[in-house]
């Protein structure tokens, strides 16, 4: 019999090894069961002295889809959804765990006394994830669902708090779920104010895909006739509260171009029989969204797109997948597969398809392309201009107002709504106004402080009790979404020296603010303290909480999205120039951001992508 160490030496040449052969009998020396052994891609035999090595024809045959989907998010979930839907046996590939749609959410219930920490994150978790705590919606309930820090750690060349949500679902179960269109003004604005690359798609084109996948999302909202904010598919909206309505008459009194509206969410106002049939119900006003919605009330790849993609039959998802590149075929000239390393037994395993998406998020999206090297590629698959990881943007949140009002102490809301009053963009919209290039959105939001005065105070008893139940007076946050430029200096790159537990060389962040971005802080200090003035609210505070890049989660861009293949890298169909069986659908190809939460755009590139892919099968082109 051969010896096991021996084996082994000849297994870590040629990959797993699985059993030794004789004229009579299968010996097994490594136990594997049948399923295993037909996974396997060489298989190791000894016969009459000597060792012979067979491909496992199988193996590959298992391995190989019509098409695979790096990442299970909100991108990447649209991408399982439209590419099973359309007949293709399709791949998920996710690096998490896996997170089943309601018996995964084990805090959705749960009353603020039954958590050890009473919702509150302990300190010896802040002092192990620095980055991650600093999220809004980061607390004892929610931090199943929050990468911790060490699981990936980066090289912060400039400061930049990567939030990362690596399971089935990604951020989707932790998004803010507010959804804006983009208008031909925010297509339109590299091209006309001269910055980036002028995007190779407009308004025009992208329309009836926003319309599609606000039907199937469900996104509640007004039609409030705004040409800087397109209206859309909408369910019945949420409403203003008095202090917000009263704001709303000030500005339509005192400006023209001020329009504060209710936000436009991806929650389930009126469930239609598409939403209910994947067993989606109404939005139940607890605004414990983060949790995960035991009521598939808003969006998520769990309620909604992956229920969907399994439906048809098509579907393969595999968590615990690391992807460590794409693989490309030299003779092919285009990509055959991707290559993983599985999180727990670290396996290299390859999977082959004839598409691939690309929706891992914005960072690792880059990350991915930029491992992905080979002799045609060797500074990133599809980097022939070497731009890949270049022109990131993400946006501004460091401005932010508080204000008091008087009165109004009459009257308070239903529920806990899970949106805010939207103020869109009114600052170089139609041309160029100010010293600053684009601008930014206000979101805001009025409530009663108050509650909880007796907290920690003595007392019991029925008085105690009623001192402790009655609402304060209103306050009023504001804060700022701005748009920034993207620019070549900053950028993403690899580590030559420092790598992650897989092996994979760690990445760089070099993201930071500039001049604009300070200019465009006063600006939004200046004016929104103008218009709160004009409304009576008192105490105006104007605060710089000088977070740092990354925080507000919208980071984009690094594979933009361009005409021309010498200054961008995929096409108007999110297919890499150099690579056209690639498409990189996340926020990682976007060419500017404009002011709007940019979900929204995902799910529509994603949607008109795959179904050019389709088309673009059928005909053979890929």
């Amino acid at each position: 019999m051969l010896h096991r160490e021996c084996l082994k030496k000849c297994a870590s040449r040629v990959g797993k090894c699985g059993i030794i052969y004789t004229p009579t009998l299968f010996i097994p020396i490594i136990n594997l069961s049948t399923f295993e052994f037909l996974n396997l891609l060489f298989v190791v035999v000894y016969k009459r002295n000597r060792f012979y090595m067979y491909l496992n024809i199988n193996a590959q045959k298992q391995n190989t889809y019509d098409a695979i989907v790096i990442g299970s998010g909100i991108s990447g979930g649209w991408a399982a959804k439209e590419l099973c839907e359309k007949g293709l046996r399709t791949l998920v590939l996710e690096r998490g765990r896996d997170v089943n749609h309601i018996t995964d959410y084990p805090t959705a219930m749960k009353n603020p006394w039954e958590f050890e920490h009473h919702n509150r994150l302990p300190p010896s978790f802040r002092e192990e994830n620095p980055i991650a705590s600093k999220c809004y919606a980061l607390d004892e309930a929610t931090q199943q669902f929050f990468t911790k820090d060490a699981e990936q750690p980066y090289i912060q060349e400039k400061p930049f708090d990567w939030i990362r949500a690596y399971q089935v679902g990604g951020k989707s179960l932790l998004w803010a779920r507010q959804v804006q269109r983009w208008s031909k003004f925010d297509f339109e604005g590299p091209a006309r104010d001269g910055f980036a690359v002028p995007w190779p798609v407009t308004y025009d084109e992208m329309a009836p895909w926003y319309s599609y996948v606000e039907r199937f999302a469900g996104i509640s909202g007004n039609k409030d006739g705004l040409e800087g904010l397109p209206d859309g598919e909408f369910l019945p909206p949420w409403e203003l509260n008095c202090v917000e309505k009263h704001l709303q008459k000030s500005l339509n009194a005192n400006y023209t171009d001020r329009h504060l509206i209710i936000g436009r969410c991806a929650h389930l106002t009126k469930p239609q029989p598409w939403h209910t049939a994947l067993g989606r119900a109404q939005c139940q006003a607890r605004h414990l969204c983060y949790r995960g919605c035991p009521f598939g009330a808003y969006f998520s790849s769990q309620s909604s797109t992956l229920p969907a993609a399994r439906k048809t039959g098509k579907l393969t998802l595999r968590p615990h997948s690391v992807v460590h590149s794409i693989i490309y075929d030299e003779k092919l000239g285009k990509a055959s597969g991707v290559r993983i390393i599985d999180a727990n037994t670290k396996e290299v395993i390859e999977y082959y398809a004839k598409i691939i998406f690309l929706n891992a998020s914005c960072l690792a999206s880059n990350q991915i392309l930029l491992n992905s090297t080979s002799n045609r590629f060797s500074a990133g698959l599809g980097n022939d201009n070497g731009l890949l990881g270049h022109y990131v943007a993400f946006h501004n949140y460091r401005g932010n107002v508080y204000a008091d009002i008087d009165g109004f102490e009459d009257q308070y809301y239903f529920g806990r709504r899970p949106t805010s009053g939207f103020m869109p963009r009114y600052q170089n919209v139609h041309k160029q106004e100010t010293d600053f290039l684009r601008g930014y959105l206000v979101a805001l939001s009025a409530a009663r402080g108050g509650w909880g005065n007796a907290a920690g105070q003595e007392g019991f008893g029925a008085e105690w009790k009623e001192k402790n139940s009655q609402p304060g007076p209103w306050h009023l946050y504001v804060q700022i979404q701005a748009e920034t430029i993207p620019k070549f200096e900053n950028h993403l790159r690899l580590s030559p020296d420092h790598k992650d537990k897989y092996g994979i060389p760690q990445l760089i962040t070099s993201v930071g603010y500039d001049d604009n971005d300070l200019k465009i802080i006063k600006h939004f200090h200046t004016t929104v303290a103008e218009m709160l003035d004009k409304a009576s609210f008192k105490n105006i505070r104007l605060v710089d909480d000088k977070r740092n890049p990354g925080l507000d989660i919208h980071e984009m861009g690094g594979v933009r999205m361009g005409a021309d293949p010498k200054t961008s890298l995929v096409n108007k169909w999110n297919q890499l120039h150099a690579c056209k069986n690639v498409f990189v659908t996340d926020g990682a190809a976007m060419t500017s951001i404009g002011t709007q939460n940019p979900s929204l755009t995902f799910m529509a590139f994603t949607a008109r992508a795959a179904n050019h892919a389709v088309e673009e099968m059928k005909k053979k082109n890929l």
